[in-house]
């Protein structure tokens, strides 16, 4: 049983527990969440008058802090407990203050009681469990490490390497003969026909290299190692192939991890990849600002130039740049006929600012082309991925001239046609979250039936277990992403068991300790964010043509609201105009606070301006509330609502500008998985104000390069805003402090290079893992293909018959 639990037994406080139960039973809430609790243990102590002793330091409080959930039944309680980050414990608490530990299929069964308890479902549930399938992999075994899944690897790896070296050996040695590039043999040739030969060959290679200048260009010595047994790819000079076959020597003599992810680094296996993103309006003009797009769309095209440039240099080091070979990576997304004035309809497009990287579009089968010809939201894209994966096979196939090296998959939709590729063509497949749903909408599990006409989560959270499971490698940009912090459960880590009544029971959904979790955050792309005293790099027309528009413009078609005094620091944000972006709740906040306004005007971009323009339900719901904020609150000359779509040049700007007016940006999204716009206002020079809940934590340290805030309480938001405000009015000394304290922090871990290389490197250590592990996931794999054709595709086809109707 639960220390916890028995400690407030064993002590005087467990007539605390059985009155806090009492208590609990007067209410009407039956279901409780962690903040009810907390709020509910509040209420207690401040009823029964208890001592600040007891309502910090006690054990039942202690108990409190780490209960998740508390479910009331008939006369018993059950608590779920998280004592600790990646653990859950289920407790039924008994009249007589007796506790049963409860299985995760108990739990799951209660919660299906607490949904329908007039009608409970007959008979079983059909039940998920994944937890069988990861036997085949090594396990982490302390919850800090999650996270950090290569590192452990890589050190599983090195010592098998060491355990058992002939059969490893064997496994690395076919493993570098694999490799080639359109014909081209690559590092071993068939001159080396074993380890015993490799090990030798090794030795001989680096005498002949010793004795060459190190600066020596390969092609000099390329045809003295083919006779030796080795082709191109060890590196460009002398030196560098040097350096890799004494690697390789030092890892066969003995092995080491650091060594071993050194030596896979290098090897030239990564040539073409594929990002895979299907919602919403994918493109590089236009399109930001429409409905779901966003921080993906510019994460995305970041990303893919900056791994075009990490290839090229790597080609360039192992010596293939010169033999012709080249990089290429290609985007892929929907094309979408009626694309409103955007280029979502071209099924071809380069990407800006590389060499060969681009956007491939490809259609949806035209089902109701009322309907596939126009955009279509996240939540309803799910009836046609699997004919779009089959399409975009051929298309990829075609303009890679063959198979892709790497699929990376983003967002759920975009994560499961990375699995029918990968599955298809037998590619590694990296997974990008980027947000999981079930962790912004409250219950959505539970009572996914309430919301499956707008929503369709079944679909959704269904298409999440799929991918995540089959993926090779998952990156997140932050840990507690992962498994959130010890007061808050992370994305992932809300897949580990739920249930959605009458569809199924999740009762392990994902294992947590699997070494495919690895951190890896994104970066800013440099050449358009950047610091706010770079006076140098800006254009001064673009400048005043923004401070125009920011502080003076009068165009009801672009903007709303006349500032009356345009000289004040300006509270600066920019989001979606949706529920969870919560922009209309910082308008809430700041209207509530007179000390705010006095000291600063509110300014920000978000959306349309006109409900009859947005075709998002939830966007247009913001739309009528931001209207009806700024006049309950009388903030017409205060507030500047700016409802036009900036190109990615014009957003770098417009956070310097705002800089140059010594404003603070605030983010105040009710949850935020990682925060691409808080970096970019951190390296413009914007001090940062953003919400405590997601990745924000990861990036910001509080009071020292930005400030959290808890966006659900407007006091303490507000407080935290005019203390700030207020010590800037007499030292702006202090705002030039937080300033390059948050450029300085963005330089130092948030720059695309780090990210791709390492994804990079990623890729190579798990493509060396699914190699020698193959033929233990032939079983996940039926698994996972089972759940898409028993239970997806069914779904998926309902809706669109329903589509068909429209």
């Amino acid at each position: 049983m639960s220390e916890l639990i028995q400690n407030v037994i064993d002590s005087d406080e467990k007539q605390d527990l059985r009155q806090f139960a009492s208590e609990l039973r007067i209410s009407e809430k039956r279901y409780l969440l962690r903040n009810d609790i907390l709020q509910a243990f509040a209420d207690y102590c401040l009823k029964f008058q208890k001592s600040d002793h007891f309502v910090h330091s006690s054990n039942l409080s202690k108990l409190i802090y780490y209960t998740q959930e508390i479910i009331l039944e008939n006369e018993s309680i059950c608590l779920i407990v998280r004592p600790q980050i990646a653990t859950q414990e289920r407790f039924r608490l008994r009249p007589d203050l007796s506790v049963d530990v409860m299985s995760v299929q108990e739990l799951l069964d209660l919660r299906d009681h607490f949904v329908d308890h007039h009608h409970p479902h007959e008979g079983n549930i059909f039940a998920i469990d994944f937890g069988p399938f990861y036997d085949y992999s090594p396990q982490l075994r302390d919850s800090k490490n999650i996270g950090k899944g290569v590192r452990y690897l890589n050190r599983y790896l090195s010592s098998k390497l060491f355990q058992d070296s002939n059969q490893w050996l064997e496994s690395l040695y076919q493993f570098l003969s694999l490799h080639s590039y359109n014909g081209l043999q690559l590092m071993i040739n068939d001159r080396i026909t074993n380890q015993n030969q490799l090990s030798h060959a090794i030795k001989k290679a680096i005498s002949l290299l010793n004795k060459r200048s190190p600066k020596e260009p390969y092609e000099n010595f390329r045809f003295e190692l083919q006779e030796i047994g080795f082709e191109p790819g060890w590196g460009n000079t002398a030196r560098r192939a040097l350096e890799t076959l004494e690697m390789l020597d030092e890892l066969l003599d003995s092995p080491d991890h650091q060594v071993l992810e050194a030596f896979l680094a290098r090897i030239p296996m990564i040539f073409r990849i594929v990002l895979v993103s299907i919602h919403g309006w994918f493109g590089q003009e236009g399109v930001l600002g429409r409905p779901d797009t966003g921080g993906q769309v510019v994460y995305i095209l970041d990303q893919a130039r900056s791994l075009e440039m990490e290839l090229e240099e790597e080609l360039k080091l192992s010596g293939l740049s010169v033999l012709g070979v080249q990089p290429k990576v290609m985007i892929l997304t929907r094309l979408i006929p009626h694309s409103d004035g955007t280029r979502c309809h071209q099924r071809l497009e380069k990407v800006y600012g590389t060499k060969n990287a681009w956007i491939l579009r490809v259609p949806f089968r035209e089902f109701n082309p009322n309907v596939t010809q126009n955009w279509i939201s996240r939540f309803e894209i799910w009836p046609y991925l699997e004919t779009f994966s089959i399409d975009a096979e051929t298309e990829i196939l075609a303009e890679f001239q063959g198979r892709p090296d790497l699929i990376v998959g983003n967002y759920s939709d975009g994560n499961l046609v990375a699995f029918l590729l990968s599955k298809r063509l037998n590619v590694i497949q990296c997974n990008v979250a980027h947000a999981l749903e079930k962790s912004k909408y409250v219950f959505s599990d539970l009572y996914w039936q309430n919301m499956e006409d707008k929503y369709h989560f079944s679909l959704q959270f269904t298409a999440d277990l799929i991918a995540m499971n089959a993926a090779n490698f998952i990156i997140s940009s932050t840990y507690q992403e992962i498994i959130g912090t010890t007061d808050s459960v992370g994305q992932y880590e809300s897949y580990k068991s739920y249930t959605m009544p009458g569809l199924y029971h999740v009762v392990n959904g994902i294992e947590l300790f699997s070494p495919k979790f690895n951190v890896v955050p994104p970066g800013v792309n440099e050449t358009i964010f950047f610091p706010y005293t770079r006076t140098e790099e800006r254009i001064s027309s673009d400048r005043q043509r923004l401070e125009n528009l920011i502080f003076h413009l009068d165009d009801p078609s672009q903007v709303f609201g006349k500032l009356a005094d345009p000289t004040k620091p300006p509270l600066f944000s920019v989001a979606r105009l949706d529920r969870i972006k919560n922009i209309t709740g910082l308008v809430e906040c700041y209207g509530q606070h007179p000390e705010l306004q006095e000291k600063a005007n509110l300014i920000f971009i978000a959306g349309k301006l006109r409900v009859e323009d947005s075709s998002d339900y939830e966007e247009a719901e913001e739309i009528q509330k931001m209207y009806h904020l700024i006049e309950h609150y009388n903030l017409y000359d205060k507030v500047r609502w700016i409802g036009v779509r900036l190109s990615k040049t014009d957003t770098g700007e417009m956070y310097r500008v705002i800089a140059d007016h010594h404003g603070v940006f605030v983010q105040p999204a009710l949850f935020e998985a990682f925060g691409l716009t808080i970096l970019e206002a951190m390296i413009s020079g914007l001090p940062t104000f953003a919400t405590q809940f997601g990745g924000p934590l990861e990036i910001i340290k509080d009071k020292i390069n930005g400030f959290y805030i808890n966006p659900t309480n407007y006091d303490e938001t507000a407080a935290k805003l005019d203390e700030f405000l207020l010590r800037c009015q007499y030292n702006i000394g202090f705002w030039n402090e937080i300033s390059q304290r948050g450029m300085d922090r963005v330089y130092s871990s948030y720059t695309w290079k780090i990210h791709t290389s390492r994804l990079l490197t990623l890729t190579r250590v798990y493509g060396f893992w699914k190699y020698i592990s193959k033929e233990k996931r032939a079983d996940m794999m039926r698994y996972l293909e089972a759940l898409f054709y028993l239970i997806y595709k069914p779904r998926s086809q309902e809706l669109l018959q329903q589509h068909l109707q429209r």
